[in-house]
């Protein structure tokens, strides 16, 4: 019988390296400050670790700009501190996962550099194209995902070059064969090294059908429809497995911007990835119109969960990373209910079908950092380009950009881990500032603290992903939902004759169980709010969670 991947089984805890523990007071985390927590992630019960990037970078994009994928950026360590990062979490049982962001380089790669020069084998490596009108103008009306122009004049060149993304992010032409090749050796290298896979950053968007004009006015991403998931995207993925992958045990993890049921199947079912993330359930609370508030809305919430779990065969299960906010702030209640939301949301993400992924500081309950007083405190490239595009419309003042521009601010993730109550918050010994703001609350909110209250959310992690290994039917079993009225959603995993039905009360009031289920006998497997038996109960708590074996 072949064994099941790790991937199969497997939770993953994302770690943003800069933020996750600094081993040598320069305020900055690093990889030997990684190595010194590994004994926490091994009792936390993870098995494999995703690093966002290490790589040599200007940092224009916080490391997904890389000037050099086989180098270290020296303030997280070096290759020895790598290869030792490695080893030491294979003596723990636990895998290495990198990031692979091969949309595009740094602007500051010695591809990118050698590429202005017309006669140079590297121009062809990315998009350089004559303007309009004389060449004053861009070759298309294309806008990036960080809003304003997708092309950038470069005077060396005497031409215009693509990015979709920062315009210190030039997009690599996938078109050229030579960029295929030189992406198999980057994989091969780290794979050689002991690495486990990748997780794949912007990666069905990756080629270019075409340089047509795009359609409509967005103030983003206008173009496109050029270049999602073109079906040179898929036959590039399937080249990557069947090159590299499908002779390895290894796992690929695509990021996926707006994909559909349809491409997430075939990325699966044609082995082109292993998993991917969606981004649906991420927007249900955003508003990208300035003018309107947003608003959290649990039952479309649920909705897209469920879509994805009923549609595709394996899921990459997450409610929070270093692009988005943190999940209590968002759907929990962080002021009244901070840790029955915390940890009710824990269950969700921990018993759905497929692979779950915790976000460093996730699994003790960390908050969105307190809005900043200006932009100029915003690290986040993002948020600074849509100020200044905002801006220059004039009808917005700077406190209304700011505030609207605060609810995309991924800043919010990206704060230092909160370690303990000692000067920041143990995460540095720096007697300066730390690259980002510790969070305020970390004298309530650490690691330490929560680690000697048996009842704390973090505690509760580590009884979920015992769990989850105890009971197959939380990785191997079908997942069922249960039509139910907001706010409380319920939903089945079964294998093998065993039944767990999981309940969630998304309110901070009690709600009502359905009738088909309130009175029925179960043994609690787990639940957040101290219930042991589940007979005859009719209401839910505010933000309860339950596992109940039937």
């Amino acid at each position: 019988m072949k064994q099941k991947p790790l991937w199969r089984s497997a939770s993953v805890y994302q770690i943003y390296p800069r933020s996750f523990q600094d081993s040598n007071g320069d305020g900055v985390g690093d990889i030997p400050g990684i190595i010194s927590r590994l004994d926490y992630l091994k009792d936390l019960g993870v098995e494999i670790l995703w690093l966002s990037p290490v790589y040599q970078s200007p940092l224009d994009d916080m490391g997904y700009d890389v000037a050099d994928y086989m180098s270290i950026l020296p303030e997280y360590g070096t290759m020895e501190d790598m290869d030792r990062l490695i080893e030491e979490a294979k003596k723990r049982n636990i895998r290495i996962v990198m990031d692979l962001v091969v949309n595009h380089t740094s602007d500051e790669h010695k591809w990118f550099i050698e590429s202005k020069k017309k006669d140079s084998p590297y121009h062809d490596y990315y998009y350089w194209r004559e303007g309009k009108k004389n060449n004053t103008l861009p070759p298309n009306n294309w806008t990036s995902m960080f809003t304003g122009p997708a092309w950038t004049f470069d005077k060396e060149a005497g031409l215009w070059y693509l990015h979709i993304y920062g315009e210190k992010q030039p997009d690599l032409n996938w078109h050229n064969p030579k960029v295929l090749e030189e992406v198999e050796k980057i994989i091969t290298f780290w794979l050689d090294k002991g690495i486990y896979g990748f997780r794949c950053d912007v990666i069905n968007q990756i080629y270019k059908e075409s340089l047509e004009d795009g359609k409509g006015h967005a103030a983003s991403a206008r173009g496109i429809e050029h270049y999602l998931m073109k079906e040179g995207n898929h036959q590039i993925l399937r080249k990557l497995y069947d090159d590299i992958f499908s002779k390895r045990d290894a796992v690929m993890i695509g990021e996926t911007f707006d994909v559909d049921y349809e491409n997430g199947r075939r990325f699966l079912d044609e082995h082109e990835l292993d998993m991917f993330f969606q981004f649906d359930h991420m927007g249900v609370d955003k508003s990208y119109n300035p003018l309107v508030p947003p608003r959290f809305k649990p039952k479309k919430f649920m909705e897209i969960i469920y879509g994805w779990q009923e549609n595709c065969a394996w899921n990459a299960n997450y409610l929070e990373n270093h692009d988005q906010r943190r999940s209590i702030t968002r759907f929990g209640d962080p002021k009244k209910y901070w840790k029955e939301s915390g940890k009710m949301l824990a269950t969700l993400n921990l018993t759905l079908h497929g692979t779950p992924f915790i976000y460093q500081g996730e699994e003790i309950g960390m908050l969105d950092l307190p809005r900043p007083e200006t932009y100029e405190e915003y690290k986040d490239v993002c948020c600074t380009r849509i100020f200044h595009v905002a801006k220059g419309y004039k009808i917005f003042s700077k406190r209304f950009i700011e505030k609207f521009i605060n609810q995309l601010n991924r800043d919010h993730a990206r704060t230092p881990m909160q370690w303990d109550d000692s000067p920041n918050a143990g995460f540095s010994s720096t007697q300066g500032q730390t690259w980002l703001p510790v969070n305020p609350n970390f004298k309530e909110i650490n690691a330490k603290k929560e680690a000697e209250d048996p009842d704390s959310i973090l505690a509760y992690y580590k009884k979920l992903l015992r769990l989850r290994k105890e009971e197959e039917a939380l990785i191997d079993g079908t997942f069922e939902s249960i039509k139910t009225k907001h706010p409380v959603y319920q939903y089945f995993r079964k294998l093998d004759g065993q039944c767990l039905l999981i309940v969630l009360n998304f309110s901070g009031k009690e709600a009502s169980l359905e009738k088909d289920f309130a009175g029925r006998k179960g043994k609690v497997l787990l639940s957040n709010v101290g219930r042991t038996d589940f007979e005859f109960v009719n209401k839910l708590k505010p933000f309860e969670a339950a596992i109940i074996k039937l």
